[in-house]
């Protein structure tokens, strides 16, 4: 069983004013620390998607095995980049899952991303979500099964919705601090 991940980095940062993929933490860039994480967790391919600042985003990930894709229409909203970075991924490799990831949650580690592959291949679960602050989110893990309703999300849907669809087809692994995300300047100043 084999799972591929896609990494979404398209987004326009209204909130921030300026593009957050290119924020530096810890001497490397979100975007390229994401990139690194999901490559360290060793599950299989990497497809990160690019929209808008792409050719700054992409010079962040030279030299790394990645496979990008441009969604051109990424303003849209979330859910089109998406299905654009699963579609690429089901096209381009054999895989039997597919692991949805952000640039900007820092608490995001390899080990994370492995334990969300290893629940999938030990309770055979349809979707292993990650769960914090009382919820269930991304990182997520969506078997093949559930492809389909991805590949169905409007540009303004989200991975959530697939994730609360159906709760009896759901495995959980905590991520503590997981909601922390990077939408400000503070934000990133108080995640050091």
């Amino acid at each position: 069983m084999k799972a591929g991940i896609v990494l979404l980095a398209a987004g326009g940062s209204s909130r921030l004013g300026r593009p957050k993929q290119l924020l530096l933490h810890q001497g490397k860039t979100l975007v390229r620390r994401a990139a690194e994480t999901a490559i360290a967790a060793e599950c299989g391919p990497v497809v990160v998607v690019l929209g808008a600042h792409r050719e700054a985003v992409a010079a962040e990930l030279t030299g790394l095995p990645v496979h990008l894709v441009e969604h051109a229409d990424w303003a849209a909203g979330p859910g089109g980049s998406l299905v654009a970075g699963v579609r690429a991924l089901t096209e381009t490799s054999s895989v039997d899952a597919v692991l949805i990831m952000l640039c900007d949650q820092l608490r995001v580690d390899s080990a994370h991303l492995t334990s969300l592959v290893d629940t999938w291949k030990r309770t055979g679960s349809a979707v292993v979500a990650s769960s914090y602050d009382g919820t269930r989110g991304v990182p997520a893990l969506f078997s093949r099964a559930v492809l389909p309703e991805l590949e169905a999300l409007t540009p303004e849907q989200g991975a959530r919705g697939v994730i609360a669809r159906d709760s009896s087809r759901v495995a959980e692994v905590g991520l503590p601090g997981g909601g922390e995300d990077v939408d400000t300047v503070a934000d990133l100043a108080r995640l050091r």
